[in-house]
This record gives C-alpha cells, structure tokens and sequence, in this order.
C-alpha cells in the first residue's frame, strides 16, 4: 500500500480553504502562545520552579502534536487532496501518540507537584527537587515514546487489506486498525490498547485520589483568603486536565449509536486541535508569576525596538 486516503474536512472549495485559514489561526495562536510561555519560562529565574519546569514540558507536547497533524491537514485543504503517503502516516501516527501520551503522563506528574505542594508544603523541596523533577519527565518522555513506539511497530506490522480510506483528517490508531484483516494482529493490537488503558486507567485514579486529598487540605485551612490562594494554584492544571481526558473519553468511547463522520470530525478537532491553542491562555489568566514574566518580556522586547528605532534616526 503505497498511501491512505484522509477524510476531507469539506467537500466545497470554499469550505476548505475556510478550513485551511482556520486552521492556519489556530496553530499560529498555538505556536505563539506556547512559544511565549517557553521562553518566558527560560528567562526569568521566578519561573525556575517545578510547575515552571513541567509547564515547559506541557508546552512543547502542545506544539508536538498540533505541529504533527495540523500541517498536513491545511496541506490537503490547500491543494484539494486527501493523500497521505504509508511511511508519512506512521510517522505522524508516531509523533501523535508520543506527544499526546507524554503530555497525559506530564498532566499526572503536575497533579503530583500540587498534591504535595498543598499537602506536603513543607517537604516540597526534598520531594520536588531539580534532580527529582528531571527523573519524573524524563520518565513522562520514555514512557510516551515508548508506548508510541509499540503500537506503531504493531499496526504497520499488520496486512491492510480492507481497502486505504481512512475515516478520520489524520492518521489514528483505531481508523488504520479497522483496515486489518489479520486475527491474531488484531487481538495484539487489542491487547495492547488494554495494557495502555490499565496505565491510563491508573494514571486517572492517581490523579482523582490526589485532588481529593488536595480539596480535603484546602478546606481546612481557616482563612478564606489562604483557602482562595490555594484553589487558584490548582485550577489551571485542572480545567487543562479536564479538557484533555474529555474530549479524548468521549471521542473514543461514546456510544456507537450516536456516531457520525461529521461528529467524529468536531471531536478530532476538539481533542488534537484546540488544547493546544486553549493550554497557555488558561495558564497564563490564572497564573501572576507568568503573568508578569510575559508582561516584562513583552515590555523589553518593546523597550528594545523603541532604542533601535531612536538609535537609527
């Protein structure tokens, strides 16, 4: 099989490049925002915290993965085809499930970072040091790839012959799966997807477990403001969490009965498409310290373009 067959995001011309434009806005937002944060957070020595260090990491799963299937999305709306080469589709494959399943396991580890930031303050240090903080992404990105790396090995180990048209703008594990017409990959593949849910599965509990200890500690503290303080630290993380296990959850496992190619397209959308746009502004309105290290970034960038327009004249 030479190539796969993408489903178009629209059948009229005018729609597709209605597509490509928006398409187009999104990642730039997403590319500037996230670009902003990082060298925000490589700048100022306010950031060099370890929320400071996994939101660097959050952001760069964010422009992985909307770098991995947006491009070539706006490429086919652009030029009016659907075609995706064999070796093209299980390299975006690849990058997709690295960076979306490194950004869950990073999601887990923040949630970790504000258990014992909240629960255990005064072991903050000793638990959530530089070194310890290296070791757990550095774990995040092995597993993610690690993971990628199986399951594309396995489903482009398997013989497609249930033709090349996939249902889906990107190449995603479950459309390429339906394509199989061996038994026993079948059920390898299956078998894996069960081990990773087991993994997801526990990752969830640790993370519901952790926010309940966290809403328990909270609560007791007796000042409202300290109560407010604490609630603020946590929110950010948790609507970014609450987006990304959602609108994943649901696309993958809503009732076949409601199934329909244009909402399985919208979900698609919202899932791979729009958190990564969405993750920074919600960090950012929520979070004083990345506020002002924006703020001054952004003030000395233009400080410094007014001296080289003054200098000039």
């Amino acid at each position: 099989m030479a190539q796969f067959l993408l489903l178009a995001l629209a059948d009229r011309r005018e729609l597709q490049l209605l597509h490509f434009w928006l398409f187009l806005a999104i990642s730039l937002a997403a590319l500037l925002a996230n670009g902003l944060i990082l060298s925000a957070v490589a700048c100022d020595h306010h950031l060099h915290t370890p929320m400071g260090f996994f939101l660097l990491n959050l952001s760069l799963t964010d422009l992985g993965y909307i770098c991995t299937t947006v491009p070539k999305a706006m490429h086919n709306s652009l030029h009016n085809t659907t075609t995706i080469s064999y070796t093209g589709c299980a390299a975006q494959l690849f990058f997709f499930l690295f960076f979306i399943s490194s950004e869950y396991f990073l999601l887990t580890i923040m949630c970790y970072d504000r258990y014992v930031a909240i629960c255990k303050p005064l072991h903050y240090g000793t638990l959530l040091g530089s070194r310890a903080c290296a070791h757990m992404a550095a774990a995040a990105w092995a597993t993610g790839f690690l993971y990628s790396l199986l399951h594309t090995a396995n489903i482009f180990s398997l013989p497609l012959c249930q033709g090349n048209a996939l249902g889906q703008f990107f190449c995603e594990l479950p459309h390429i799966l339906k394509l199989s017409c061996s038994h026993s990959g079948y059920l390898r593949e299956i078998g894996l997807l069960g081990v990773s849910g087991c993994l997801a599965l526990g990752c969830f509990i640790f993370i519901v477990f952790s926010y309940v200890q966290i809403f328990r500690a909270v609560l007791r503290i007796p000042s409202q403001q300290g109560r407010h303080k604490a609630f603020s630290t946590c929110l950010p993380h948790l609507a970014v969490l609450s987006l990304f296990v959602s609108t994943g959850t649901f696309s993958y496992l809503k009732p076949p009965s409601i199934s329909s190619p244009s909402l399985d397209l919208a979900l698609s959308v919202l899932y791979s498409v729009v958190p990564p746009a969405l993750n920074p502004l919600i960090y950012s309105l929520r979070n004083q310290e990345l506020k002002d290290a924006l703020r001054k970034m952004m003030t000395g960038c233009f400080s410094g373009e007014i001296k080289c327009l003054c200098s000039g004249v």
